[in-house]
């Protein structure tokens, strides 16, 4: 019997969070979207109760960091060993590498046993019979995520508006995510008038995001906390899907909304490619629409990835990567990163950090540390929190009015394969190093200050070690 197939898990979630509504009831998301309009909040969808953080942080563990330039260690090295690291999709020994990828097809792939079987799911192309859309922006993960590799950068974005009223942001009836393509032309989804907040936001990398997932709540607000006031980031609480309620630092998309792999699958299976799970069993609208199953748009009963096969498989993949790896280094580079410290960049683009040790359980009960990814040293070059450099996107974490500070912010950007992308900060928008130098302001103003004090030939050789990342 052929395998369900499958897609990608990496661009940032959907953080639309609108009631999914029969076409026979279009009048309410009238009464809705005028509501808004007046400044007043919308009541709470099942998708946004959801995404609510609800009690404190689990304790995973010490804080396990290394920082330079004269900062204190808060974690012994010799605890640990490098994480694999490299660009030739490869497993990092949390699965088998499995038989020849070339051999894998749709009739004898089997998901969980290796590392080619789960590419071969991640690279697959959805269909309509697959319960594709019927909004969606890709047909498979790879689609988003294969620079150099599967599982990398790409330049693909996807798209994002809405609107403010009275300082407060308010989304559209098809929330914020707009979906750039559909299964049927009636149903392609618009920019509303309203919406004078349009932006865009470039898919991330995912190698090396198993080792991210296992990094300690610890590490990151011990990362906060050591950082200057004027400078501190936004440790944000988020609520992991998958598990029993508890909260954690979330890490991944750039909001830092998802701090599991299962649930940033899920959400981007939903809404990216339009294929609900049980951890998103609600179809998208298109524009406030509904358009899923019972439609003439959707064939495919709800939810259409019902056993989660699927984005187990492709969390299982994305723990799996290697980190990317360096380029050479030359004394211009080993030069470059003591300039980059001294200025104060790594101050959010943290070099170092250790994973929890193995063993220990993450993710509320559902995930167990595994040695190949348990006591490992990353080179991520990020802090993963979030921080306003005056490039926020004006797309808070959730509409409502405890996050509307999150809308000036976004997570900084890990550095770790940097060398692999030419369009640069979250929405792309950059061509070259010194452009996305150049539009950092606010938090990180004093750093770009300092910056632009070095000599040519000192900015150079930052330049040079930015290109060995």
């Amino acid at each position: 019997m052929k395998p369900k197939k499958t897609t990608t898990p990496a661009r940032v979630v959907k953080s639309t969070i609108v009631v999914s509504i029969s076409l026979a009831t279009i009048a309410v998301v009238a009464t809705i979207v005028t509501t808004s309009l007046k400044g007043q909040s919308p009541v709470k969808d099942p998708r946004q109760e959801r995404f609510t953080p609800r009690g404190e942080v689990a304790n995973e563990g010490p804080a396990r960091i290394f920082l330079k330039s004269g900062n204190t260690a808060v974690a012994d090295p010799s605890d640990g060993t490098e994480a694999p690291t490299g660009f030739d999709n490869l497993t990092n020994g949390f699965i088998p590498q499995g038989p020849p990828f070339e051999s894998i097809n749709e009739e004898n792939v089997v998901p969980p046993r290796s590392m080619n079987d789960s590419r071969f799911v991640f690279e697959e192309v959805e269909t309509v019979a697959d319960g594709l859309g019927p909004t969606y922006n890709a047909q498979s993960c790879r689609e988003c995520h294969q620079n150099v590799v599967t599982g990398g950068a790409s330049q693909v974005a996807e798209h994002r508006t809405g609107h403010r009223f009275r300082q407060e942001f308010f989304e559209a009836p098809g929330g914020s995510l707009i979906q750039s393509r559909a299964t049927n032309p009636e149903i392609v989804e618009r920019v509303a008038e309203e919406d004078n907040l349009k932006t865009f936001r470039i898919s991330t990398n995912t190698l090396g995001d198993g080792f991210v997932e296992c990094i300690a709540n610890s590490t990151l607000i011990a990362i906060r906390d050591g950082q200057p006031e004027n400078m501190r980031g936004t440790a944000l609480r988020v609520p992991v899907l998958e598990g029993d309620g508890s909260p954690r630092i979330g890490r991944f998309g750039w909001k830092s909304q998802h701090a599991s792999l299962l649930s940033f699958a899920a959400d981007a299976y939903l809404n990216e490619m339009g294929i609900t799970n049980p951890l998103f069993p609600e179809e998208n609208t298109s524009g406030g629409v509904f358009v899923g199953y019972g439609t003439q748009y959707d064939p495919v009963r709800d939810p259409e990835d019902h056993d989660s096969q699927d984005i187990h498989t492709f969390a299982r993949f994305i723990r799996a990567t290697k980190a990317p790896s360096r380029g050479p280094i030359t004394n211009d580079v080993i030069a470059g990163e003591e300039h980059f410290n001294a200025v104060g960049c790594a101050i959010c683009h943290v070099s170092s950090m250790m994973t929890l040790r193995p063993g220990t359980v993450i993710n509320g009960g559902e995930f167990i540390v595994p040695d190949a990814l348990g006591n490992k040293i990353i080179h991520p070059f990020s802090d993963f929190l979030l921080h306003n450099i005056g490039t926020g996107d004006g797309i808070p974490f959730l509409p409502t009015p405890e996050f509307q500070n999150t809308a000036r912010q976004i997570k900084t950007a890990p550095l770790w394969g940097l060398r692999t992308r030419n369009r640069l900060m979250h929405d792309g928008l950059s061509s070259t190093k010194e452009e996305a130098i150049q539009r950092h302001t606010t938090q990180a103003a004093d750093v770009k200050r300092r910056f632009n004090a070095l000599t040519r030939s000192e900015r150079d050789q930052i330049m040079a070690f930015l290109d060995s990342l």
